[in-house]
């Protein structure tokens, strides 16, 4: 089980979900001119997106009904500053804050990213990060965004995903701004972006109103063990914060982006490896840098085996044929997770926040209306264990941010990915509150209690129902139900229950002949760990001959001081068979108990209750 105060939540980007408005005042950012010219595989781009920025109450709203107690989402820089620099947008000013605010009306606590690749197209024009001015126009960004929102919002994190907008963005042009620079600028484009990241965190706290913490958000494949055998377990150890990456993918490497700034120095094996590339770097440089953090995060979505080979060294091994693939085709790799905050966690003395983790499945609207993707819930079971695994082991891992609440535009994909745990119309703009959304609501209840690793006993318990004989009751139960009752007055059938009147008895497994009550109460973990002093749920099958005698309920307050420890009154029924022409009684209309005696009394039924067909 995690920590009692484990913050769970769900993150997003803002050019992925915000949508523009003609009068916003944002400025155009590196993305627009990369969509502009065609670099998403799909043609769309994200005018509109899910249209987070005219519709975000009512996101936070259903947020606070999924249970979400925390969200990871990031402020536009061109939004927020035109220009990059100088004038503030006021009125990006006011949607942020009212966002903020919005969030901690609904029970969410805010983590500002603030750069999630909204890069203002103005300073692209002037060499963007290649150009040393840089550091000092994120200091300012920094600077503005601890003067606007610091009062209100707690938790920072500075950079997301260096590697990827360093080396898909400038290397090899997957991304905006779509470059393709000799490796020499983009070692000079990543260790800018290093020393902006220490710049921005002086920034932060130097112009916070208050005390805040703040963090660095870097991604990478996770090296993880072909088998657990200890010498795979330290060859992918060794692959994990090695250089074993080809040059054409150099930036995927999370030592080069993470020491600097965890421990102060790049590690002597990239220096020497990449020294024909390398900028001048001073001591002044690595100060900057490696400024005090609270916490690291750290973005994991798979993998790659690694094992020893017979020379001591590492081997890259092939997936089997057939390994599971998520929709963008990615390999489900569980084990990376495990290992990747193992090894994350025992080089880096930080608390550890996973920022970003999950799936893109092929979603569709059921022919019910919902959407479900089991295949999501079971990655997500799977990783999120992987993760409570490491944590049991001694990992200080203090959060899981869920990639995405939304369906949101994906970047160079366009609208072909759907990472969302609700599901987005992007024609109507319509949420559909997808299957794993509920699932994750049920993780974030129990604290991780129902994930399946702390099920000890997954198989399906059927029940020996307690039937009951009754002056209405009939015969169906025997006949047409097939419960091995004698008698023409068996009213009803407890089918689930652990009420003292009627005690089911656990008919198969491993709690054969076990009373339900005795299990909820000695196995709780075969329920999800629910905090409930006794089991929730009262499910009877009644038949009645014709006239069923009229019962009249108390209120649900009056039933649970005096109706033998009942939880209320709540009740659903669903009529399975009645005779043609049957009337449905619900209600009644007296409106003083003293009207309903006198109704009785005469005879009164006709206009005493409320019927229907």
């Amino acid at each position: 089980m995690f920590r009692d105060d484990f913050v769970w939540g769900v993150a997003s980007s803002a050019y992925q979900i915000e949508g523009r408005d003609a009068n916003d005042g944002a400025g155009a950012m590196i993305w627009d001119k990369f969509i502009a010219e065609g670099g998403t595989k799909d043609g769309y781009g994200a005018e509109v997106a899910c249209d987070h920025m005219h519709r975000y109450k009512e996101d936070f709203a259903l947020m606070r009904l999924m249970g979400i107690k925390a969200y990871r989402f990031s402020i536009s820089w061109a939004r927020l500053i035109p220009e990059g620099t100088g004038k503030v947008n006021e009125k990006a000013v006011a949607l942020y804050r009212d966002m903020i605010l919005e969030m901690k009306k609904n029970g969410i606590e805010p983590y500002l990213t603030m750069y999630h690749w909204e890069f203002p197209q103005v300073l692209q024009d002037r060499g963007g990060w290649l150009n040393e001015e840089v550091i000092q126009w994120f200091g300012e960004y920094a600077k503005v965004v601890a003067e606007n929102f610091s009062d209100i919002c707690e938790n920072f994190i500075t950079l997301n995903e260096p590697e990827c907008f360093v080396g898909i963005g400038h290397m090899s042009g997957w991304h905006a701004p779509g470059l393709h620079l000799p490796y020499k600028d983009v070692f000079q484009i990543a260790h800018n972006a290093l020393r902006a990241h220490g710049q921005a965190v002086i920034n932060l706290r130097k112009y916070a109103c208050r005390p805040i913490k703040v963090g660095y958000a870097p991604t990478c494949g996770m090296a993880y063990p072909y088998s657990n055998k200890p010498e795979d377990v330290e060859a992918a150890r060794k692959v994990l914060f090695g250089f074993y990456q080809p040059m054409d993918n150099w930036t995927w490497n999370v030592a080069w982006f993470s020491d600097p700034v965890f421990l102060g120095h790049y590690p002597k094996e990239g220096l020497e490896k990449f020294a024909e590339y390398l900028p001048e770097i001073t001591e002044e440089d690595m100060e900057l840098i490696h400024q005090p953090l609270d916490f690291m995060g750290q973005n994991i979505y798979n993998g790659y085996y690694i094992r020893a080979g017979k020379d001591g060294e590492p081997e890259f091994v092939d997936r089997a044929p057939g390994f599971p693939k998520t929709g963008s085709d990615w390999p489900v790799t569980p084990e990376a997770f495990y290992y990747g905050i193992r090894f994350l966690t025992e080089r880096y003395p930080l608390p550890l926040y996973i920022t970003e983790n999950g799936m893109s499945c092929h979603d569709n609207i059921s022919a019910d209306g919902r959407v479900h993707d089991p295949n999501r819930i079971t990655f997500l079971d799977s990783y999120i264990g992987a993760m409570q695994r490491a944590s049991d082991e001694g990992a200080d891992v203090r959060g899981y941010f869920l990639w995405t609440f939304l369906d949101n535009f994906e970047w160079s994909d366009g609208y072909k990915q759907r990472f969302g745990i609700i599901y987005v119309d992007f024609a109507t703009q319509q949420r559909i509150v997808k299957d794993s959304a509920f699932w994750y609501q049920k993780v974030i209840e129990t604290n991780g209690g129902i994930l399946s690793m702390n099920q000890a006993n997954k198989e399906i318990l059927f029940l020996d129902p307690v039937c009951t004989h009754n002056i209405w009751g009939g015969t169906k139960l025997r006949e047409e139900f097939g419960y091995p009752v004698e008698g023409d007055d068996i009213g009803e059938c407890w089918g689930i229950s652990a009420h003292p009147n009627g005690d089911g008895t656990i008919r198969n497994g491993a709690f054969s002949g076990m009373k339900l009550s005795a299990v909820w109460k000695e196995h709780p973990e075969v329920f999800g760990n629910y905090d409930c002093d006794r089991f929730p749920l009262l499910t009877k099958i009644i038949d009645a001959r014709d006239d069923l005698s009229i019962q009249v309920h108390p209120d649900d307050d009056y039933a649970k001081v005096h109706e033998n420890g009942s939880f209320g009154k709540t009740e659903c029924w669903y009529v399975l068979d009645c005779k043609e022409d049957t009337k449905m009684v619900m209600g009644h209309h007296a409106k003083t108990k003293e009207e309903l005696v006198k109704a009785i009394e005469n005879d009164d039924y006709d206009h005493l209750l409320n019927k229907f067909d």
